[in-house]
C-alpha cells in the first residue's frame, strides 16, 4: 500500500502553493475569438474611413514630388549653392503649379507650357460674394490676402495611369484634383483614424474631389452648376460656380462668414493679358490666363530671395525667408541676385539636347502685396515681414512707385508654332537659363 499511495502522489502531483507559471492558451483563444467576430465588422465598417486617393490609386497617378525631403527646394537656404558661378549657366532648380489659386501648390519635375503657363496651374479660384454687388450675382476672388488659412488647403492632382486597371472600376481617363483640409470638429473616429493612417501627428482632413477637365454641358446641368460674373483685381470674367461641392466645414476652416464658391475658368473664356505682355502680331497669339493675377508665369531667383532675406527684420517667427512664400512656377538657381530683372527674351534648354527648349517673353517685374507675409507651412501672417523690407529696398520699379518688387512675370512663346502648329513646350529641372535678350522694364498697373 505504501508503494501504490507513493505511486499516486507522484502522478497526481499539484501545484505548489506560490506556483504562478502562466498559461498563454486561454488568452490565445479568448482573442482569437474576439478577432473572429470583429473582422466581419471591421470589413462591413471599417475604423479608419475610406478616401478618395485609396480608390484612385488602383487607376491613377499622383503627379508631383512629394514630401520636404525630396523637394528640390530642400536645400534653399544653403549660403553658397544657389550663386552665380564663372562659366557656369543658371538653371531651373524647381518647378510648382497651383490647380486652386492661394492652395498649396504641387511641385513637379518637369511640365508642359501651354499659352496659360504651366499645365494645371490655376484653373480654380475660391470666390466670396460681393456684398456691395449692384446684380446680386457677383463675385469676388479669395486669396491668403483675406484668408490666410488657405495656406493650408492641399491640393493632389491625380492623372489616369493607363498601366492600372482596376477590377471594379476597369480603365479610367478622367483626371481629378482632390482638396483637402484641417477637419477642425472631427469626432474621435475620425481622430484614431487620422493617428493610425498618418503617424501620431496625423490630423483629421474633410476631403472633397473636382475634375481637371471642364465639365461638359450635361455634367453642368447634372450636377446644378450656373455661370456667374467672378472679380479678379479690375477684371470680370464669367465663370462656373462650382460650389457645390464645398463641404460646409470649409468655409468655417477659412473664417469665411458670407458665402463661399469654387469658380472654374471656361477656357473659352480665358482673360487676355495686354499691358506689359507682348502683342500677338509679335508672338503668333494673345497671352491668356486663367486665375493668375495678371500674366501666365511667375519666375523667381534664389540668388535675389537670399539678398532679401539678408535685409528683413528676423524675429522668432521669421527665422529666415522661404522662396514658397512668393508662389512662382519657375524657381531658378546659380544667377546673380536681381540680374533676371535685365531679361526680355528667356530660354531653357536641356544641355545634351539643344531641341529641348522653350522660350518665354519676361514682360515684367512683379510687384508685391503682402501676401509673401504667410507662412506657407502654418497660414499664419506675418505682422511686418517681408513687406516691410520689400517696400524699403525693392522699391525699384517707377510703374508701381509705392510697392516692392520680387521675380518676374513671363508669357510663354513658341517659336515654332506655325510649323507644328502646337502651341506647347516643355520646361524641366536642370535646364540651363539662356539670355537671349536684355532691356528695361516698366510696369503698368493692372
Amino acid at each position: 500500500m505504501a508503494e501504490e499511495h507513493l505511486s499516486i502522489g507522484v502522478t497526481m502531483e499539484q501545484p505548489a502553493p506560490g506556483d504562478d507559471r502562466f498559461d498563454p492558451l486561454p488568452y490565445f483563444l479568448y482573442a482569437f475569438t474576439i478577432l473572429v467576430f470583429a473582422i466581419p465588422i471591421f470589413m462591413l465598417f471599417p475604423p479608419i474611413p475610406v478616401e478618395r486617393s485609396d480608390a484612385l490609386r488602383q487607376t491613377h497617378t499622383k503627379l508631383g514630388i512629394h514630401g520636404p525631403r525630396k523637394s528640390n527646394l530642400a536645400a534653399q537656404f544653403h549660403p553658397s549653392a544657389h550663386k552665380a558661378r564663372p562659366g557656369t549657366p543658371g538653371r531651373i532648380q524647381s518647378l510648382h503649379v497651383y490647380p486652386v489659386k492661394s492652395c498649396r501648390g504641387v511641385e513637379l519635375a518637369r511640365s508642359r507650357v501651354v499659352p496659360t503657363g504651366l499645365e494645371f496651374d490655376r484653373m480654380y479660384t475660391f470666390a466670396q460674394r460681393r456684398s456691395n454687388a449692384d446684380d446680386g450675382d457677383a463675385w469676388e476672388f479669395a486669396t491668403q490676402r483675406q484668408l490666410p488659412r488657405l495656406a493650408n488647403v492641399k491640393v493632389d492632382l491625380w492623372l489616369p495611369d493607363h498601366t492600372k486597371t482596376s477590377r471594379q472600376l476597369g480603365k479610367l481617363s478622367d483626371a481629378f484634383i482632390v482638396v483637402r483640409f484641417p477637419w477642425e470638429d472631427a469626432g474621435v473616429v475620425q481622430q484614431l483614424a487620422a493617428k493610425i493612417s498618418r503617424g501620431l501627428r496625423g490630423v483629421p482632413e474633410k476631403e472633397f474631389m473636382i475634375p481637371v477637365e471642364f465639365p461638359s454641358k450635361q455634367e453642368v446641368e447634372n450636377r446644378g452648376y450656373t455661370f456667374a460674373n467672378v472679380r479678379i483685381w479690375k477684371e470680370t470674367t464669367k465663370a462656373l460656380n462650382m460650389g457645390k461641392e464645398i463641404p460646409p466645414q470649409l468655409a468655417t476652416y477659412l473664417g469665411v462668414k458670407g458665402d463661399l464658391a469654387l469658380f472654374r475658368m471656361d477656357p473659352t473664356n480665358q482673360r487676355e493679358v495686354f499691358r506689359c505682355a507682348p502683342k500677338s502680331d509679335e508672338v503668333g497669339y494673345q497671352p491668356v490666363v486663367d486665375f493668375h493675377d495678371a500674366y501666365p508665369l511667375h519666375l523667381l531667383s534664389l540668388s535675389s530671395v537670399q539678398d532679401l532675406s539678408s535685409k528683413i527684420q528676423k524675429d522668432e517667427i521669421m527665422t529666415k525667408l522661404d522662396a514658397r512664400r512668393f508662389r512662382a512656377n519657375i524657381i531658378i538657381s546659380g544667377t546673380d541676385a536681381y540680374d533676371e530683372e535685365s531679361w526680355r527674351l528667356l530660354r531653357f534648354h536641356d544641355a545634351s539636347d539643344k531641341d529641348k527648349q522653350s522660350v518665354f517673353d519676361v514682360s515684367c517685374r512683379t510687384v508685391r502685396c503682402k501676401m509673401p507675409n504667410v507662412d506657407p507651412d502654418t497660414g499664419i501672417r506675418h505682422r511686418t515681414e517681408p513687406d516691410n523690407s520689400l517696400r524699403k529696398y525693392r522699391n525699384v520699379d517707377e510703374g508701381s512707385p509705392t510697392l516692392g518688387c520680387l521675380g518676374m512675370q513671363m508669357c510663354p512663346v513658341f517659336p515654332d508654332a506655325e510649323k507644328s502648329l502646337r502651341y506647347e513646350s516643355f520646361v524641366e529641372v536642370g535646364m540651363q537659363i539662356d539670355v537671349l535678350k536684355r532691356g528695361a522694364h516698366l510696369y503698368i498697373e493692372q
